[in-house]
Protein backbone atom coordinates (compact mmCIF):
# COMPACT_ATOMS: atom_id res chain seq x y z
CA UNK A 1 0.00 0.00 0.00
CA UNK A 2 1.40 3.70 -0.35
CA UNK A 3 2.19 6.02 1.66
CA UNK A 4 -0.40 8.75 2.17
CA UNK A 5 -0.51 12.35 4.02
CA UNK A 6 -3.37 13.70 6.20
CA UNK A 7 -4.35 16.88 4.86
CA UNK A 8 -4.82 17.93 8.73
CA UNK A 9 -2.11 17.04 10.28
CA UNK A 10 0.63 16.12 7.82
CA UNK A 11 1.56 12.86 9.12
CA UNK A 12 2.46 10.26 6.97
CA UNK A 13 0.06 7.07 6.65
CA UNK A 14 0.17 3.67 5.32
CA UNK A 15 -3.66 2.94 5.87
CA UNK A 16 -7.01 4.53 5.39
CA UNK A 17 -7.37 6.93 8.61
CA UNK A 18 -4.43 9.44 10.66
CA UNK A 19 -4.06 7.71 13.46
CA UNK A 20 -3.20 11.33 15.29
CA UNK A 21 -6.00 13.17 14.74
CA UNK A 22 -8.39 10.30 12.95
CA UNK A 23 -9.11 12.52 9.85
CA UNK A 24 -9.43 10.37 6.81
CA UNK A 25 -8.25 12.64 4.85
CA UNK A 26 -5.29 11.90 3.07
CA UNK A 27 -3.40 13.13 0.10
CA UNK A 28 -1.30 10.69 -1.93
CA UNK A 29 0.37 14.14 -3.60
CA UNK A 30 2.95 15.60 -1.14
CA UNK A 31 6.65 16.12 -0.71
CA UNK A 32 9.41 16.72 2.00
CA UNK A 33 9.92 14.56 4.56
CA UNK A 34 10.80 15.69 8.60
CA UNK A 35 10.82 12.85 10.96
CA UNK A 36 10.29 14.37 14.96
CA UNK A 37 11.90 12.53 17.42
CA UNK A 38 11.36 14.94 20.34
CA UNK A 39 8.41 16.87 19.66
CA UNK A 40 8.51 18.48 23.01
CA UNK A 41 12.13 19.96 22.15
CA UNK A 42 12.49 20.44 18.50
CA UNK A 43 11.81 23.98 16.92
CA UNK A 44 10.04 22.24 13.85
CA UNK A 45 7.57 20.30 15.35
CA UNK A 46 6.50 23.45 17.57
CA UNK A 47 6.18 25.27 14.43
CA UNK A 48 4.30 22.91 12.32
CA UNK A 49 2.14 22.64 15.47
CA UNK A 50 3.32 18.69 15.90
CA UNK A 51 2.68 16.49 19.40
CA UNK A 52 3.49 13.55 18.68
CA UNK A 53 6.88 11.51 17.27
CA UNK A 54 6.45 10.07 13.95
CA UNK A 55 7.33 10.91 9.79
CA UNK A 56 5.66 14.17 8.53
CA UNK A 57 5.39 15.73 5.33
CA UNK A 58 6.63 19.20 4.85
CA UNK A 59 4.00 20.22 1.40
CA UNK A 60 0.79 18.35 0.88
CA UNK A 61 -0.92 19.35 -2.18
Amino acid sequence: MAEQVCRECHRIVTGQTCLVCSSSNLSSDWSGMVIIVDPENSEIAQKMEIKVADRYALKVR
